[in-house]
């Protein structure tokens, strides 16, 4: 596999930075940003709407750009090296590539024009209380009858649930199944409790009684697989995230060590400190590998359900592992300041953590892979 960017993929990324660097530029600006609702800069929004970035993954024809899951990959990893709060992971890539994968052409049109477009804010309800990172709905019933179908229960954790114009909203069907539906934000029977998540996201508890809903695509169809590939796609993206993040975290701490002095001499001098700064540089670099190598993968049209959920499986759990290390090394090789609010180490770590708390950690993503081992005569690596 070439990794090397092509000329329009690095212009792209180049495109996305200046954008995204010069609004966050200052730390400070993220922070006031995240501080109010609705939790992103609108006009920030506007401007990626405008660039293309938002209709980047969807198809010319529903509005977008046609482009793959490389570039998707490319702009979140700028989206994720100042942890740009503007929801791109989880409203473009998440909730919208669920529409695209499911929605009728009428749907598509409309949901995915407005997405594009920044004109609506699009959210998937699909988490539930006391459900963890499963592809099937069960908290919250669809039911039908002379008006249609309705839904009642609770989604909860629901990124930008507060502040999105369209819901797009998992249910369990009466006939067994998981289906997929549409309900405005302001419908009757929704309540939407909003907060901010750990790294100053947005996040809302979503409870529906008896909320007249469309359903996405065909009504009464199974869509737990579609949902599950859209968490795959999402994954591969944030994955790249990740290492955008990882990178400048890496950065911002190896700076720290080649200017701090103690006992007078600065605390690169300290062997075991550049140790563990190298080993922090291993591993982003690792996670950079694979996580490309599986947006790769995904952008591959031959390549199989199977092979796409794996490649996802295998990037995230990586990139969540490395979150890890890079987050808690960042912190302590900072000493104190690494734990102030007003460090940019301790939001960067934050976001990792969250992206977790979305997308699955490293635990259970490497249980995943374990469970499949016996199904492989061998072991590939890259296969």
């Amino acid at each position: 596999m070439d990794f090397e960017l092509d000329e329009e993929q690095q212009a792209l990324r180049e495109a996305a930075r200046s954008l995204l660097s010069k609004r966050y530029a200052d730390f400070e600006t993220r922070r006031g940003t995240v501080a109010d609702a609705p939790g992103f800069d609108r006009d920030t929004w506007s401007r990626m709407a405008e660039m293309g970035l938002l209709g980047l993954p969807f198809t010319e024809g529903d509005g977008g750009m046609g482009a793959g899951p490389v570039e998707v990959a490319v702009v979140a990893e700028e989206v994720g090296r100042v942890i740009a709060p503007e929801p791109f992971l989880t409203s473009v890539v998440l909730a919208g590539g669920l529409v695209a994968a499911t929605g009728t052409a009428e749907q598509r049109a409309e949901l995915l024009g407005g997405l594009a477009s920044g004109e609506s804010l699009v959210a998937l309800a699909h988490a539930e209380p006391g459900a963890r990172w499963t592809s099937t709905a069960a908290g919250v019933r669809a039911e039908q009858g002379d008006g249609g179908w309705r839904l009642t229960g609770v989604k909860e954790p629901v990124p930008q649930g507060a502040e999105a114009d369209v819901l797009v909203v998992s249910a369990a069907l009466p006939e067994g199944g998981t289906g997929l539906f549409t309900i405005a934000g302001d419908a009757d029977g929704v309540t939407r409790n909003g907060y901010r998540a750990p790294d100053g996201s947005r996040a809302a508890r979503v409870a529906l009684d008896g909320a007249v809903a469309t359903p996405l695509g065909e009504a009464g169809q199974d869509q737990a697989t579609a949902i599950a590939a859209a968490y795959d796609g999402a994954r591969v993206a944030a994955a790249q995230q990740a290492v955008g993040a990882m990178q400048v975290a890496l950065e911002t701490t190896a700076g720290y060590l080649n200017s701090r002095e103690q006992f007078g001499v600065p605390l690169k001098r300290f062997q075991a400190l550049t140790f563990r700064a190298a080993d922090l540089y291993v591993a982003v670099e690792l996670a950079r590998s694979l996580a490309l190598w599986a947006a790769m993968v995904h952008a591959d049209p031959d390549t199989s359900a199977e092979e796409r959920t794996t490649a996802a499986t295998r990037a995230w759990a990586q990139a969540s592992k490395a979150g890890r290390l890079v987050g808690q090394e960042a912190i302590q090789l900072h000493g104190g300041i690494g734990m102030t609010a007003e460090y940019s180490v301790g939001s960067y770590t934050a976001h990792l953590t969250t992206l977790d708390h979305l997308l699955g950690d490293a635990r259970h993503h490497l249980a995943r892979l374990a469970a499949t081992v016996g199904d492989h005569a061998e072991v590939d690596p890259l296969g």
